[in-house]
């Protein structure tokens, strides 16, 4: 059995892909285009760029997504995406990058539990959670 993560995007599920590509160092290793379904007389010509399915290597696990029609589509709610990161600079530059035109929840701060932690829903309607926790200590 595995879990995977499906996301909904409202026309930009290309975009957002190569962006957690190019900045968090995903790896897209599948986009197909409505254009490329078998039934392309279903497919209005507008339809034919959006994104049917995709997937990308993220952090260590497998991220899918496609487009949905924008009146169906609605951001990210009651779930995140948690990005664990390994030093508070790389949390700094990720939490700027994702909340550039996004949506913060919770600023990035120190917390009990982290040296750095932030909430907030990026540009294209996901929502991250971004944690550097602290060292553990031990008994």
């Amino acid at each position: 059995m595995q879990l995977l993560t499906y996301l909904n995007y409202g026309g930009n599920c290309a975009q957002a892909f190569r962006f957690y590509e190019q900045h968090l160092g995903g790896q897209i290793t599948m986009m197909m285009r409505h254009g490329e379904a078998p039934n392309q007389s279903e497919v209005p010509p507008a339809w034919k760029d959006a994104v049917l399915h995709a997937r990308m290597n993220l952090g260590g696990t497998e991220l899918l997504g496609a487009d949905v029609p924008p009146d169906r589509f609605q951001p990210m709610r009651s779930a995140y995406l948690t990005l664990t990161l390994d030093s508070d600079q790389d949390a700094e530059r990720v939490y700027a990058l994702l909340s550039d035109n996004g949506q913060i929840f919770m600023p990035m701060q120190e917390t009990f539990f982290a040296s750095r932690f932030a909430m907030l829903r990026d540009k294209f309607g996901t929502s991250w959670m971004l944690l550097h926790e602290r060292a553990r200590q031990t008994a």
